[in-house]
């Protein structure tokens, strides 16, 4: 049996404390600068250049069908996310929700695999920097990807006020590129809508091979992860203004305009490749100067490089969030807790912003390129965990708590629980196994630190005005 603890006993405010009570993050902004931060950590232009070509030279014309279940899926997930991020509003985002509603350890595998995919995510989108800024100048892809994750690493020791400005006009610049090459794939198109159903992708041979429904399934987790920074609003709840309208209001205005201007331009793709081993190869930014000049593609590549540092400032910005959640709901031993859990004068968890962004920093020096299936496995894995959470969200007194609550439950959830574990089964073993091991290894520390101390460590905490 799972251990539950009551949301609303463990955090008062600040100026009712004693000195060792847990602090709390300051509200400070709303649903335009909670977007503009969310849709900057999916950042649809470095997913479109980074992590779309890979799903070209697996699924080919089927991509955009590929993408387009993915965001139907995502839907649901979204929904899970905005009943449970306005039933319970926290920093901790995923695992303070699935601890309050599945049990602490349910919470705490929760944890560990989304701060798998937010401590690899970064370095491994910040080393394609110096892909993108080779029109201008050639930097080595490790010493590139380390200098932006310490940029952005100084970037989130700022205000989140000022970080939802300067990630806004980064964000602006990456939203034009999309628009370039989604007008450029039109205008230079040589097939039709029904390509986008064809399912063919050019062999290794030369020869058009067919792309199978298990394929398609198989690149369902790579699909989840191209719209995954939508969740980015729950982690921010806590400095949300009014998180119990605000909350939903965000992730689901995230998911829309992440779709549109990540799905619209790999249509545009689809059509306008010259032939099927063009799109396969997957070089948007060879397309783009096809379709164009030199001039039009080296833009196009540095709007890139911003939206790759862009992502990196607001993915540590939500990583040092969960960091500092987790030392506040004493996930760690007392030490430890103390310094992860400190406020700087910008009211950002400094020490946890650095925790976060110097060893992703150090991280662009190591071989990462299997982490990607490992990602897409982790990100699948916690989408299964919060819809488990969301199909119990309305037991005892949670029933009658104030919160967004979306249509058509508890069909959602368990439809969605089920489809997650079909497409956990169809990934390749070895992403399983990395994904696996890990989790297992977290287990072991809830099992002979954790529990035996289950009345000091991991106490999930809810601020106190989370009804504000």
């Amino acid at each position: 049996m799972t251990d539950t603890l009551p949301p609303v006993e463990t955090a008062v405010a600040p100026q009712a404390q004693a000195p060792d009570s847990p602090q709390k993050l300051k509200r400070s902004i709303g649903v335009v600068g909670g977007t503009l931060l969310t849709l900057s950590c999916v950042t649809p232009a470095s997913t479109l250049f980074v992590v779309v070509p890979d799903l070209f030279g697996s699924l080919g014309t089927a991509t955009a069908l590929t993408i387009a279940i993915g965001s139907l899926l995502c839907i649901a997930v979204a929904f899970c996310y905005s009943e449970l991020g306005t039933l319970i509003p926290s920093a901790g985002g995923e695992y303070a929700m699935v601890s309050t509603l599945a049990g602490r350890l349910a919470g705490w595998l929760v944890f560990v695999l989304s701060l798998l995919v937010v401590m690899i995510v970064p370095p491994v989108i910040a080393m394609g920097t110096a892909d993108y800024l080779a029109p201008v100048v050639h930097l080595d892809p490790s010493f590139a990807g380390a200098a932006v994750m310490l940029l952005a690493t100084l970037a989130g020791l700022l205000d989140l006020r000022a970080n939802a400005w300067i990630t806004g006009v980064f964000l602006v610049l990456e939203v034009i590129a999309a628009a370039v090459v989604a007008v450029l794939g039109f205008a230079h198109g040589h097939r039709g809508a029904g390509s986008l159903v064809s399912m063919q992708v050019a062999g290794a041979d030369g020869h058009t091979d067919a792309v199978t429904a298990m394929l398609v399934v198989s690149g369902l987790a790579i699909a989840l992860f191209v719209t995954q920074g939508f969740s980015t609003a729950v982690y921010l709840s806590e400095e949300l203004e009014n998180p119990r309208r605000n909350v939903a209001r965000t992730v689901l205005a995230t998911l829309a305009i992440s779709s549109v201007i990540i799905l619209v331009p790999v249509v545009a793709i689809t059509f306008g490749a010259s032939d099927l081993t063009e799109l396969t190869g997957g070089d948007i930014s060879a397309m783009v100067t096809a379709w164009s000049n030199s001039a039009v593609g080296t833009f196009v590549s540095l709007c890139v490089a911003l939206a790759i540092i862009n992502a990196g400032i607001v993915m540590v910005i939500q990583n040092s969030r969960v960091l500092f959640a987790s030392a506040r709901d004493k996930a760690w031993p007392q030490p430890v807790n103390d310094v992860f859990a400190k406020l700087g004068r910008f009211g950002s968890p400094w020490v946890a912003t650095l925790a976060v962004g110097v060893p992703g920093a150090l991280l662009c020096f190591v071989n990462l390129d299997t982490l990607y299936g490992v990602t897409g496995v982790s990100v699948t894995g916690m989408y299964l965990l919060v819809a488990v959470a969301a199909l119990l969200s309305r037991r005892g007194h949670h029933r009658d708590t104030h919160a967004w609550r979306m249509p058509l439950w508890p069909v959602l959830p368990a439809l969605l629980i089920v489809v997650l574990g079909y497409i956990l089964t169809q990934q390749e073993t070895a992403y399983l196994l990395w994904t696996g091991g890990i989790t297992a290894a977290a287990t072991l520390y809830w099992a002979l630190y954790l529990r035996p101390r289950r009345d000091t460590r991991w106490l999930v905490s809810i601020p106190d005005d989370a009804q504000a």
